[in-house]
């Protein structure tokens, strides 16, 4: 069996992380060069493309440089050292970015014109007119915010912010100057990137910022011919590391290290096509960055600016039809919440269906006079929180509030310092995350007396309390006053904000201790299951698989004849189809109008099902340095609906990738296939429930779809 164990681990039989990763971003641009999707849907995705590659140079890109800086040659489990990575991300990336740009520029620019959006690309094709008005404008709005920088022996080279746009330049003295000398400007994020012309014509016109202060920059150099100026953008590392063992105050430690992320190393260059060679060669020295990391970009930096585009008014008939989060038949508005979860068991999914029961879940605990306690874990939250201002109320009714801060949220660490301070001012108990582990579980308690006693009533979900993202994200919440839930919620609470570790769970699973167990062990039984010819079938859903020890599990179980079904939207280090290994694997990842972000498991259980829902994904961070939770579906109706929803994601031939053996993606054949929209779907379900909830009001009907036009 040793000599089976190591087979398994093959370095062959896993993908590299990081490929992986850029692989779902192609994926993702799919959606972008897609005819079939509404135009300006085409833009959105091309602008998640760009701030998806954003994210991943600053965190992933930044730590295997760190790597490489570091001397680190480990292999990852694909068998690649960090310097190999790099070498192997370099080409994959500039092949998407050059992907993404001819999009923009062969496919979706020329739509917009034919529907009467003009973007000019230049300045200089301006008429005098339209010039005349932007002169005005960059006079009246953006000259006073411009601050021009001017390099020369008493003015050392700028410090230039991570993501920001920048001009660059080189200019000469007007009288006699012989010496280039370099000057930047930085293009203020804080006025509006997209300014729309007065035209005359039909149609509409638009042009960036930094075309109108290209323009104007004689105005800000006044004494100075300019050479030549161009567009420039740099990405730092901004991964944070912190030293929580030396962090006397974590709060402050973040404040710091936030600060620093603007200065970070230089990690990428990304530059105007034609740049003047000059020019490259100042920003490369000054910034000490190779060519390998510098993009030099056939049309404007920084994609993102195309969600603002998306935001113009006029273009409906170009967007997909808003689709609103429907009522939850089971929890009526205005009704008592508490009532309906001892009526039994309540399962959400959203954002077919409405966060607002979340919401009104902490409001109505905040304002009944016989709760006595809420807990809750918060990883992110939106900008205008309901769920900060329903606990803050709480506090100040006197109730026992807890809540468990992340300050460790990547990216939302300045937004989590506000609300903690917020809480606490309240009179909130404020924890702040472990040492050495992120709490990126999804928990409420409410405790509450009532006339036998106290009783617990508990909200557990995939997603976070976040009520902007609960529009977007496909999640799945339970609402429950499961006596044994209620028991192992108060061991969760009394564990992050103590140090008492239970003895045993009732029904949760938690990582970093006892999650990776349960998971290995449930596949393990259906290996078992196969072996002694039982049925033995695993659908797993999630948004990434890389941990070593669970797909080493998964081959094992597929060696044995289990039939593993894998939903995964991003990151899979499996590969499908090896002989002997993974043959009875599938993976499909599904991109659609909505991100899929909800983990769910179905194990076969030799005929007794078993579903679980939690807030990790099969990542090694997840299952062992993070505070996770795996909770059970156990009512039957609730387990049905489940079931419906993995087999419906089975089912879509739209918005479906599948992985192949050679470890790329394809769309499903659709040839012979009927068209099935999972999400699409899902949408049409909701609404009908909504209906008919709303003519009855009884107890759910679960009415799956079995055709959909």
């Amino acid at each position: 069996m040793g000599e089976k164990k190591k087979e398994f681990r093959n370095p062959e039989y896993y993908s590299n992380r990081e490929m992986s990763w850029v692989l779902f971003n192609y994926r993702v641009l799919s959606e972008a060069r897609d005819k079939h999707i509404p135009l300006f849907e085409r833009l959105k995705f091309l602008s998640i493309t760009a701030s998806n590659l954003d994210e991943f140079f600053m965190v992933r890109v930044a730590s295997l440089k760190d790597m490489v800086n570091a001397g680190y040659v480990k292999k990852g489990i694909a068998g690649l050292t960090p310097e190999e990575q790099l070498a192997g991300l370099d080409l994959q990336i500039h092949g998407l970015v050059d992907l993404q740009y001819s999009t923009y520029n062969r496919s979706l620019l020329p739509q917009l014109e034919a529907h009467g959006l003009h973007v000019i690309k230049k300045h200089e094709q301006l008429t005098e007119k339209e010039g005349a008005y932007l002169d005005k404008y960059f006079a009246d709005n953006v000259y006073p915010v411009l601050t021009p920088m001017a390099v020369d022996s008493s003015r050392p080279f700028p410090l230039i912010r991570n993501r920001s746009l920048n001009l660059g330049a080189l200019m000469k003295k007007k009288e006699g100057g012989k010496e280039l000398e370099f000057a930047t400007v930085q293009v203020p994020s804080v006025l509006p990137r997209i300014v729309e012309i007065p035209t005359e014509k039909e149609g509409r016109k638009v042009i960036l910022l930094e075309e109108i202060i290209e323009r104007n920059i004689d105005k800000l150099f006044l004494n100075y011919d300019v050479v030549c100026i161009h567009p420039f953008r740099i990405m730092r590392n901004a991964d944070l590391t912190i030293d929580e063992d030396e962090a006397a105050d974590l709060l402050k430690e973040i404040e710091k290290q936030l600060k620093k992320r603007q200065w970070g190393e230089a990690i990428r260059l990304e530059v105007e096509a034609g740049i003047d060679k000059r020019l490259l060669r100042i920003l490369k020295r000054e910034l000490d960055i190779g060519q390998e990391s510098v993009y030099t970009i056939d049309g404007p930096l920084d994609l993102t600016f195309l969600m603002k585009m998306y935001g113009l008014e006029g273009f409906d008939d170009l967007k997909a039809e808003k689709y609103v989060p429907q009522p939850v038949p089971e929890l009526p508005a205005g009704e008592d919440i508490f009532a309906s979860i001892r009526n039994g068991d309540i399962l959400l999914h959203h954002p077919y269906q409405t966060f607002t029961p979340v919401v009104d879940f902490i409001r109505q605990a905040a304002r009944d006079k016989d709760v006595l306690a809420i807990k809750q874990t918060l990883y992110r939250v939106s900008g205008n929180s309901p769920i900060i201002a329903a606990l803050a109320l709480a506090a100040e009714n006197g109730k026992q509030v807890s809540v468990l801060v992340e300050l460790k949220a990547r990216f939302d660490e300045e937004n989590n310092i506000v609300w903690a301070r917020m809480l606490e001012k309240a009179g909130c108990h404020v924890i702040y995350g472990l040492v050495g582990l992120k709490t990126h579980s999804k928990i409420t308690l409410v405790v509450r007396r009532e006339e036998d006693g106290i009783r617990r009533y508990v909200h557990l979900g995939t997603g976070n309390y976040n009520d902007a993202t609960a529009k977007l994200y496909t999640d799945i919440g339970l609402l429950t006053c499961s006596e044994e839930i209620g028991e192992d919620a108060t061991a969760v609470f009394n564990m992050l904000s103590g140090y008492s570790e239970p003895l045993h769970w009732n029904k949760l699973s938690l990582a970093p201790l006892w999650l990776k167990d349960k998971f290995l062990y449930l596949i393990n039984r259906e290996k078992e299951a196969a072996l002694s010819g039982k049925a033995a079938h695993i659908i797993a859903k999630m948004n990434s698989l890389c941990d070593a020890d669970i797909i080493e599990a998964l081959y094992e179980a597929s060696a044995a004849g289990v039939k593993i079904e894998l939903i995964i939207r991003g990151i899979c280090c499996l590969k499908v189809g090896i002989p002997g290994v993974s043959e009875h694997i599938t993976v499909r990842s599904i991109v659609g109008n909505f991100l899929e972000h909800s983990r769910i498991f179905y194990f076969a259980n030799g005929g007794s099902p078993e579903i679980y829902c939690a807030s990790a994904d099969w990542m090694p961070r997840n299952l062992e340095r993070r505070v996770e939770i795996l909770f059970p579906v156990e009512k039957d109706e609730l387990k049905e609906e489940i079931l419906h929803i993995l087999h419906s994601q089975l089912r879509d031939t739209v918005k479906a990738h599948l992985l192949k053996p050679d470890g790329s993606y394809e769309k499903v054949d659709r040839r012979g296939k009927e068209s099935f929209d999972s999400q699409a779907v899902f949408c049409k379900e909701a609404r009908k429930l909504a209906v008919k909830g709303n003519e009855t009001n009884d107890a759910r009907v679960f009415i799956p779809e079995t055709h959909h036009e």
